[in-house]
């Protein structure tokens, strides 16, 4: 073949090549959208607000937030797991959607295992049950009292039915022997907003989505659900100080993405959030935000996210807890 000939078949080659996307490296110019499926103002939320823009610039292309809320966290669940596995649909996934709602709602319209590949646990933080200033109880002990003198009086807002704020609410209901009446809304936020208005009375929620209102003064603390106090608001005692030791919620993080999504795929976004968790200002936005980076492998966070579906599964078959 003559020289000529070779490089006109080389061109064509790279030609080729070049329209071919690259397995494992998306394209500077496609679109990250990071699943949220909760509104504004959650946990989810916070965190994914956080790690966005450090992803993007390690994975040196846009991530963008999506909030999808709804059904305590099913629709976004339900979106990212119909979508295409090519990397660009990544979904900040939490105990709420994935080990929770699936117990306790069958017609949740996914199969973690089937649907779902976890590619990196990012962060954990403590659940905490915040009140309206006007509710008379200064700790879980004036609580308990004040809902048993008042059945069925005491409301509470949840994220959403099979959510984990719902949960963590029926879960206190069931310890204690008390009747609360359940408000969802679509996503934390909203009930946020609501119990600062004085709408409801109470809100079980995690950490980050709550320590500023705290601190502000709009809302008040009653009590941790962590086996230590928080160092985001050290002045608030736990469940098992003030007398319920079985009270303890670890409310999870995690990256997901579609099952199918190639495995180089994968390891390019758990070797970019890793890189992002590492980051000191990352870091101190989560020391503010109550927020503690979590580690282990992709294999080990798959493990953990089992360990945890399996004794929610328990605790809602035990409790009879339903989906309202």
């Amino acid at each position: 073949m003559s020289t000529r000939k070779l490089a006109v078949s080389a061109l064509a080659v790279a030609a080729l090549l070049a329209g071919m996307p690259a397995y494992g490296q998306a394209s500077s110019d496609k679109v990250i959208r990071l699943q949220v499926p909760f509104g504004p103002g959650g946990g989810t939320d916070i965190l994914s607000r956080i790690i966005a823009p450090r992803l993007a610039e390690r994975l040196g292309q846009p991530v963008v937030v999506e909030n999808r809320p709804g059904a305590g966290g099913a629709i976004g669940a339900r979106f990212t797991a119909q979508s295409p596995p090519d990397g660009l649909t990544v979904m900040t996934g939490s105990i709420s959607e994935i080990a929770i709602n699936p117990s306790v709602n069958p017609k949740v319209g996914y199969d973690v295992w089937r649907d779902f590949a976890a590619v990196t646990p990012l962060a954990s933080t403590p659940m905490i049950l915040v009140a309206h200033p006007s509710v008379a109880a200064k700790n879980v002990k004036e609580l308990i009292a004040l809902a048993q003198s008042r059945p069925g009086q005491i409301n509470y807002g949840s994220a959403g039915g099979g959510s984990g704020a719902h949960m963590a609410a029926e879960l206190f209901r069931y310890l204690t022997k008390v009747d609360l009446a359940h408000i969802p809304y679509k996503g934390v936020g909203p009930a946020l907003t609501d119990l600062v208005g004085g709408q409801v009375q109470l809100v079980f929620t995690t950490l980050p989505s709550a320590v500023s209102f705290v601190k502000g003064g709009q809302l008040k603390a009653i009590a941790m659900a962590s086996t230590v106090r928080a160092a985001a608001l050290p002045e608030v005692p736990t469940f098992v100080e003030s007398g319920l030791a079985a009270y303890v919620i670890d409310y999870w993080y995690g990256m997901f993405v579609p099952a199918a999504t190639p495995k180089d795929i994968q390891a390019r976004l758990d070797a970019a959030s890793r890189e992002v968790l590492r980051m000191p200002e990352v870091i101190a936005s989560f020391e503010k935000s109550g927020l503690v980076p979590m580690g282990g492998t992709p294999q080990e966070f798959t493990a953990y996210v089992k360990k945890d579906m399996e004794r929610w599964a328990a605790v809602v078959k035990s409790s009879g807890i339903k989906l309202e």
